[in-house]
């Protein structure tokens, strides 16, 4: 049975954009200090369900609800602190996080939203629920539209402009294993220039998924590797490189949910175990060679023709 290849736009972009670029910054929030009283009026004015608590330098302390303030309120307990009712088991996404990681997240605890914490400082700089996950897609869209016009202009002719037999566009990226914060940014950076040389849409959204997938195993998995993207006017060919660990088992490797990411990648979203699945799902051809202690030799192709 053929596998369906088709990925929409939202889905490619899901890929593509930051948390830090849907959130909503501006967020109600309360001192640990303040008392629960206060709290039913911030509630009331704001027609809030709840706050982040945050100290004096917006360190996320913890989180109170209106659950909590019901189940005070049932307490009989005298003017309490808020401290004394939040939640201080929290759970967070990074500001500097792809999407997908995020959506990830939602799907796994069933949360309406998400406190938004700086990687560094773990200071809180939003807050992320499903609606803006939505509005951010919806108004990027309409922003890459616009801004990619004249790029895809100049760059659209690029293999008839070229007097050869044939033509081959190379594109190297390297990748270093460990640097979260720029997760995703060379498959960012390959689909911009393919839509400035006018590739499809639908191919696109295809490349960028598998690579993206690619280039987080290596930030995961590795110290270091690159990849290398050929387009040609018959097909685009990805090659990810890394000289880590190696894979022990490609086959089992493959199966859904298996995954040898440690502890504190999979806390932060990542190491899901579909990398590889997804990435034999967008492409025609996939070819992947490891070897224990010296790396990982992963090819795959998307034929132009096949729309």
């Amino acid at each position: 049975m053929a596998v369906d290849k088709r990925f929409t736009r939202a889905q490619e972009l899901v890929y593509e954009l930051k948390v830090c670029d849907v959130m909503t910054r501006e967020v109600i929030t309360v001192r640990p200090e303040n008392r629960m009283s206060e709290f039913r009026e911030i509630l009331k004015d704001n027609f809030i369900s709840g706050a982040p608590v945050v100290n004096d330098h917006h360190h996320l302390l913890g989180i109170v609800s209106i659950e909590d303030f019901i189940n005070w309120l049932n307490s009989g307990e005298g003017n309490i602190k808020i401290e004394e009712r939040m939640s201080r088991d929290v759970k967070t996404v990074y500001a500097d996080e792809p999407l997908i990681q995020a959506v990830s997240q939602f799907k796994k605890f069933g949360f309406g939203r998400f406190p938004v914490i700086e990687r560094e400082t773990r200071n809180l700089v939003g807050m992320l629920t499903k609606g803006d996950i939505i509005k951010g897609i919806l108004k990027q869209m309409e922003i890459d539209y616009h801004e990619e016009e004249i790029h895809r202009y100049r760059a659209s002719h690029i293999f008839e402009d070229i007097i050869a037999d044939n033509a081959t566009l190379t594109l190297q990226y390297t990748i270093d294993g460990g640097d979260f914060k720029n997760a995703g940014k060379s498959s960012s950076d390959l689909k911009k220039t393919l839509s400035r040389l006018n590739v499809h849409p639908k191919l696109i959204r295809r490349v960028v998924i598998a690579t993206y997938e690619a280039e987080m195993n290596i930030v995961i998995y590795t110290k270091k590797g690159e990849i290398i993207a050929e387009v040609t006017p018959e097909f685009i060919r990805i090659e990810a490189r890394d000289t880590g660990p190696g894979i022990p088992d490609i086959e089992k490797a493959m199966q859904s949910g298996y995954s040898t990411a440690p502890d504190w990648v999979r806390e932060m979203g990542f190491g899901a175990g579909i990398g590889l699945i997804n990435i034999k799902k967008c492409s025609d051809e996939m070819d992947i060679k490891s070897q224990v202690g010296k790396g990982t030799h992963l090819t795959f192709t998307i034929k132009m023709e096949n729309v």
